[in-house]
């Protein structure tokens, strides 16, 4: 078993084992198509038994399926878990995203199902899942702060925000950790954001880490796998984006590690590098999935590797944007780096702005 010393889930927060679990991929209703429920559930039984503490789900996963599943892994073991909920998304009956509702009453009304779903007395860490452009973040923060003094939250953390927002939300109520996509394809946090968490002690949660299985040469497969409609696994895109798996690939093995394992340890080193507590939220959707991932918590990244990583997997030649351009409009943390001057080459020199 990987032994692993637990971190700071930002200056206000818990502390928690150094990768979280993610669950969206998990049960009936998965956006990455068919999922095993027996086997979703043992693999939070293993991931628990192993230390990991936080689980991450939403209530519109599944239409609230996930959070059932969630739920039942938990029965006799909610103490060993800190749950970690978004919500906020609008989903109609055949699945799309309609857009966010993060009101005061909305916000409290979600979490009473929450709660419900998960069979649960309390919620450790709730977060809005985006930015309403509708109601001001200090609304939503209060009405989730408004929670907290009840007992029904413990932590808030924010998603897929910009850095404006963040110091806004946290003039409010601590923040304990934004959760927003980080990988070696994927830096854009990299240019305000990381530099906001950091001055406030605003831990980050990453997910997308392995690009959705990009970078280790996943392939969408099977009916319901939402990846079919993201731009990076398009048919020209993916073609374009082989080299960057392949120059993955080839580092991995000189360092003896897999693709999946080198690009984790790349996030927590370049957490540790910029003065950032980053903990990566794995979407293990098997045992043996969760047995690798955890086993990146065993390779370490010296400056100059990072470096050579870097230049061998440019995020500047992706192809593709993260998610379709409906949905990227619909981020606070993307419409935060329109709004920034462009980068200088120095900048760009130092990974700023990719």
């Amino acid at each position: 078993m990987i032994t692993a010393s637990e971190v700071r889930l930002g200056k206000s927060g818990p502390s928690v084992f150094p990768i979280a679990l993610g669950c969206m991929g998990m049960g009936a209703g998965s956006w990455y198509g068919v999922s095993d429920e027996a086997e979703s559930i043992a693999t939070i039984h293993e991931a628990l038994e192993r230390g990991v503490n936080v689980l991450d789900t939403g209530d519109f996963y599944g239409m609230g399926k996930n959070e059932l599943l969630v739920g039942k892994a938990l029965r006799r073991r909610r103490d060993k878990a800190l749950l970690s909920v978004k919500f906020g998304a609008l989903r109609g009956p055949n699945g799309e995203i309609l857009g966010h509702d993060a009101r005061p009453a909305t916000t409290k009304n979600a979490l009473a199902h929450s709660l419900s779903r998960l069979g649960v007395d309390h919620i450790d860490i709730y977060r809005p899942s985006r930015l309403d452009p509708n109601v001001p973040i200090e609304e939503t923060v209060g009405a989730i702060a408004d929670m907290v003094k009840a007992g029904y939250v413990r932590y808030i953390g924010l998603s897929e925000v910009g850095e404006e927002t963040i110091r806004r939300a946290a003039a409010v109520h601590p923040i304990c950790d934004l959760q927003i996509e980080y990988a070696l394809v994927s830096r854009g946090a990299e240019v305000g954001v990381i530099p906001a968490l950091r001055e406030l002690g605003v831990a980050m949660t990453a997910y997308g880490v392995l690009s959705r299985g990009l970078l280790t040469g996943a392939k969408p497969s099977g009916e319901g796998d939402y990846r079919a409609h993201m731009p990076r696994f398009s048919a020209g895109n993916a073609e374009r984006n082989q080299p960057l798996v392949d120059a993955l690939a080839r580092l991995a093995t000189e360092k003896g590690v897999s693709p999946a394992q080198l690009a984790i340890a790349w996030v927590r080193a370049k957490g540790a590098a910029q003065g950032v507590t980053i903990v990566p939220t794995l979407g293990s959707r098997t045992r043996k999935q969760l047995v690798e991932a955890l086993s990146s918590l065993d390779v370490s990244l010296d400056a100059s590797e990072v470096a050579e990583l870097e230049a061998a997997v440019p995020a500047s030649e992706v192809a593709g944007a993260r998610y379709p351009e409906v949905h990227m409009a619909m981020l606070d943390s993307e419409r935060s780096q329109e709004r920034r001057p462009a980068p200088s080459s120095s900048d760009a020199s130092n990974g700023q702005g990719r």
